[in-house]
C-alpha cells in the first residue's frame, strides 16, 4: 500500500470514527491546534515563494550584466 492511500485510508476511517462519535469536536480542535503550530513556524505561501523566486531571477541578471561591465571596463583599462 503507497502511503498517500494509506493516509487517506486512516483519514477516511478517523472521519468516519468521529461522524459516529460524540467526539466532533476533536477535529475542529486538532485543526485548530495544528493552524497555531503552523502559524508559529516561519513558513510562506506558494505565492509569496513565487514572487521572491522571480525577484531573485532579476536580481540575478542584473548582477550577470554588472559583472560583464566591470570586467569590460577592467579591460579597456588595462589596454
Amino acid at each position: 500500500m503507497n502511503k498517500p492511500t494509506l493516509f487517506e485510508d486512516l483519514q477516511a476511517k478517523i472521519s468516519q470514527v468521529m461522524q459516529q462519535s460524540p467526539a466532533k469536536d476533536l477535529e475542529k480542535n486538532m485543526k485548530a491546534m495544528m493552524h497555531q503550530g503552523f502559524s508559529k513556524l516561519d513558513l510562506l505561501t506558494r505565492e509569496e515563494f513565487d514572487v521572491q523566486a522571480e525577484v531573485l531571477a532579476r536580481t540575478r541578471a542584473r548582477l550577470e550584466a554588472l559583472e560583464l561591465r566591470v570586467a569590460e571596463l577592467e579591460a579597456r583599462l588595462k589596454s
